[in-house]
């Protein structure tokens, strides 16, 4: 079953400096509807204006992926973290017991877009932790590659929960396939460009649910480079 969650169904968040959109409830956006999927809690589309940001805050139990889409994102927390992520940067920060930190557009100029994921953890209260991976376009382009993993497997970054996460840059006229493994549920979203999934044409911003299928799953390119995740999650019922 494929279930599409479109760019305009999303909530929104619009301040001076941020422009999000929210795949799932977050904040003062509530749908009851889409309260998240499996261990997936949030899918956050943030653009934010140049010296723009997120100041200082907290988070306890949650495992927090960024992944810098655009422009650059200036990263400090209360464990003395401080570095500048970029394009092809991706951030885990476990924030188990409780983390506080502060995300920064540094350019005068520019437009920085991340994605903000969040994922339920599988224990509470870890220590609080974070690390980050440049992942090379090349090595993403036109094939599936896993970046975030409950074991760390294939150099992907490391979370505390049983959940997968892959990014690819295709091709228009390309078809990659993802063997869908059993009593497994499914997301794709898509960052830029458009891709078709099971007869349905997802462009950015755009989101799928895929559960209870099974067998091989093709991802067909439609524009001439698109940018998309694909997120393997237990069968969990959110």
């Amino acid at each position: 079953m494929f279930k599409l969650r479109l760019r305009e169904e999303r909530g929104k968040t619009i301040t001076d400096w941020l422009d999000s959109s929210h795949t799932f409830s977050f904040a003062q956006y509530f749908d009851p509807f889409n309260m998240g999927f499996s261990d997936l809690r949030v899918i956050n589309d943030d653009i934010i204006k140049p010296e723009g940001g997120f100041d200082f805050h907290s988070h306890a139990n949650m495992e927090i992926i960024s992944i810098v889409l655009d422009g650059e994102l200036s990263h400090k927390d209360s464990s003395g973290g401080s570095e500048i992520l970029k394009p092809g940067d991706i951030q885990v920060m476990s924030a188990g017991s409780g983390i506080t930190h502060s995300e920064f557009n540094p350019s005068p100029t520019n437009y920085s877009r991340f994605f903000q994921i969040w994922i339920l953890p599988n224990k509470k209260n870890l220590p609080p932790s974070y690390n980050t991976k440049h992942f090379p376009k090349n090595k993403m382009e036109n094939k599936m590659k896993l970046i975030v993993s409950g074991n760390g497997k294939d150099g992907s970054l490391k979370i505390h929960q049983d959940a997968k996460i892959y990014r690819c840059f295709i091709n228009s006229d390309i078809t990659v396939s993802y063997d869908i493994p059993p009593n497994r549920k499914l997301w794709i979203q898509v960052a830029n460009g458009a891709i078709e999934v099971g007869s349905n044409i997802l462009e950015t911003g755009d989101g799928i649910s895929i559960i209870d299928e099974r067998g091989y799953l093709d991802i067909n390119g439609v524009d001439k480079e698109s940018d998309f995740l694909l997120f393997n999650l237990r069968n969990l019922t959110l």
